[in-house]
């Protein structure tokens, strides 16, 4: 393998592949046998994964590529981004708030694995939306209840990421394929205008009852978010918009006349098939607090 590969342990706790020719980097280191250098990995064993790398919270660099800061022109935009849009579950806040709603309801394992297929893009966003729901067909006080028991959790950092864009200029937008009844709470912990939420809403009868979802709204699609990264940088003539999330459906909202460069979030899932193809790879919220002007 080309270079010397070098392992450290993180002492934040945070692994940094910013680009697609680092995570191919990942990829080849992981043919190798790692052992842990610490003996509070002792336990563990060897790794054989690029995913594992990452949940140890190691990083790995080479001295034949520098992998520790993305590219000038990655950086470029982030810095002159006029807009930022982000993902909600696993991005924003830490968890799928479709599977934690269904887990309150008691179907929470059979809805987690048709998130998972979706997020990876293995099957059409609006069959995955559909199926999920009627395995469960919550009602609006179920939803209510879930909500006041079960607070959406905010990602670490987060909050200081959006309170930093804003000071910058920049207008943050949560494009979501989840539901504007969960999401509206975590806009208004964060400052966000109501306005600024491209998400699903949730329809009820007069009793409360669940009649379906909005399938009006771009994002209870596939290439939903696409469509609305689109519609809002149209709508305010902005030069550089940025997204930020963890599955396919936000990587999809990088093309023309959407977003110019797609963020990886990895910080609470990883999924290969979306890091192999996004712009820059973080797993803490603070490196991208830390290239901002």
């Amino acid at each position: 393998m080309a270079g010397l590969i070098n392992l450290r342990v993180n002492p934040i706790l945070t692994c940094r592949v910013p680009s697609r020719q680092a995570f191919h980097t990942l990829q080849a280191f992981s043919q190798f046998s790692i052992k842990y250098p610490v003996a509070s990995f002792a336990s563990i064993g060897p790794l054989k994964k690029p995913l594992l790398l990452v949940q140890a919270a190691l990083e790995v660099t080479s001295t034949s590529m520098d992998t520790s800061l993305p590219s000038g022109d990655v950086l470029r935009i982030w810095q002159s981004a006029d807009a930022v849009c982000f993902d909600v579950d696993s991005t924003v806040c830490l968890d799928e708030g479709i599977d934690e709603l269904a887990d309150f309801c008691g179907a929470g394992q059979a809805v987690a694995e048709w998130t998972t297929r979706a997020m990876n893009g293995a099957i059409p966003f609006e069959e995955a939306l559909a199926a999920r729901l009627s395995l469960f067909k919550p009602s609006l006080s179920q939803v209510q209840d879930f909500l006041e028991k079960r607070p959406p959790r905010i990602s670490p950092g987060i909050a200081e990421l959006i309170t930093k864009l804003k000071a910058n200029g920049t207008n943050v937008y949560l494009v979501s394929g989840g539901f504007r009844q969960m999401i509206e709470p975590v806009a208004s912990t964060l400052g966000i205008p109501y306005e600024n939420i491209f998400a699903n809403n949730l329809l009820f009868g007069d009793s409360g009852e669940f009649l379906g979802f909005d399938a009006s709204e771009p994002t209870s699609r596939s290439g939903g978010k696409a469509s609305a990264v689109q519609q809002i940088r149209e709508a305010h003539q902005y030069k550089t918009l940025v997204m930020i999330g963890d599955g396919a459906t936000d990587l999809e909202a990088r093309k023309p006349g959407g977003a110019d460069l797609f963020i990886c979030y990895a910080g609470v899932q990883m999924r290969e098939a979306v890091a192999r193809e996004a712009d820059w790879i973080v797993f803490n919220f603070k490196e991208l607090v830390n290239n901002l002007p």
